[in-house]
């Protein structure tokens, strides 16, 4: 445990995060977990950033530069010394950190699911034909058209509150949203978790990663550290290294989920084409005691196994990498 100097008091420390409702609950978990694991020897100001991805409202990501705009304004912020530490949705972060920067903690994953929203229909199967269905995700459209090849999709962009007003609105007849963020948030039960042998998540979906530069000090790295819950850090390490192998970006539909076989880890992947006709899966399994380069090396080679079944049909896989 840190102790209080009392002549100085807790420290202050400037954490950033993106400004909305969830990134919001997401930054104050954070800062209440670094507060009571250093028994007052570090306090948190939120700063809250409006981030290139915020800003778009009608287009795809893939269309304005694909991941890494969520979090590009903090990663500078960062870099400048600005901030101590970031805190983000891991599945809104690029395969690779920016230079000198680290994962400092990954705490408990909230639940992966997808969440299906609809007043027409209780699941995606039993929407009616030609249904339209919102969503911004190149996965979700990809997955969901494999399901039902015959709807149609529609953009929906904005955070929980302005896709759940368009869903309200008729925009759309359903939409998936993350069952962690609507879990954050309290809303739950506005959703149907969609079972992952349906729709595998996003790579990292429902945890969070918090983010800070590689020479913290000593004592800040040890009290991040036991914000991090083993399994989710786990499956951050395989699920990440899955997605820096395929060069994973919002340009390509992927998939990626650590499950929890008992005395093994088994890491199952997933690729689409666009328009969700063809998809290739690979999976693998590692020791629960697996070192973080085991678990790197799982990943990756799933990755390859995906990308041997798959190069003939998409150019991104033309080349071995």
């Amino acid at each position: 445990m840190i102790k209080i100097d009392p002549t100085q008091g807790a420290r202050r420390l400037r954490l950033g995060t993106r400004g909305s409702p969830l990134a919001l609950a997401q930054a104050h978990q954070i800062a209440d977990g670094i507060r009571a694991a250093s028994g007052g020897a570090y306090d948190c100001e939120i700063v809250a950033f409006t981030t290139t991805g915020d800003k778009l409202t009608t287009e795809r990501l893939i269309n304005s530069g694909g991941k890494g705009l969520f979090t590009r304004e903090l990663d500078d912020a960062l870099s400048r010394r600005d901030l101590d530490l970031a805190v983000h949705s891991l599945k809104d972060v690029p395969s690779v950190l920016p230079a000198g920067q680290i994962f400092a903690a990954f705490p408990e994953r909230e639940d992966p699911r997808d969440g299906f929203l609809s007043h027409a229909a209780k699941s995606i199967r039993d929407l009616p034909e030609g249904a339209k269905l919102g969503t911004a995700s190149l996965r979700r459209e990809a997955q969901a058209l494999a399901l039902r090849p015959d709807l149609q999709v529609v953009t929906f962009r904005g955070n929980v509150a302005t896709r759940m007003r368009k869903l309200e609105e008729g925009l759309a007849d359903a939409t998936f949203l993350a069952m962690a963020g609507l879990t954050r948030l309290g809303l739950s039960d506005v959703a149907t978790p969609v079972p992952l042998e349906d729709m595998l998540p996003a790579a990292g979906q429902g945890i969070i990663g918090v983010v800070t530069r590689d020479d913290a000090d000593t004592e800040l790295l040890e009290v991040l550290r036991t914000l991090s819950h083993e399994p989710s850090r786990a499956a951050a390490i395989a699920e990440r290294a899955f997605l820096e192998k395929l060069d994973g970006s919002c340009r390509t539909p992927i998939a990626a989920h650590l499950f929890d076989r008992g005395d093994e880890w088994q890491l199952i992947g997933e690729v689409l084409n666009p328009g969700g006709s063809a998809r290739w899966r690979g999976d693998g399994v590692c020791r629960k005691d697996a070192t973080d380069a085991q678990l790197v090396l799982l990943g990756r080679a799933v990755a390859q196994e995906i990308i041997f079944a798959a190069k003939e049909a998409l150019p991104i896989f033309g080349d071995e990498r």
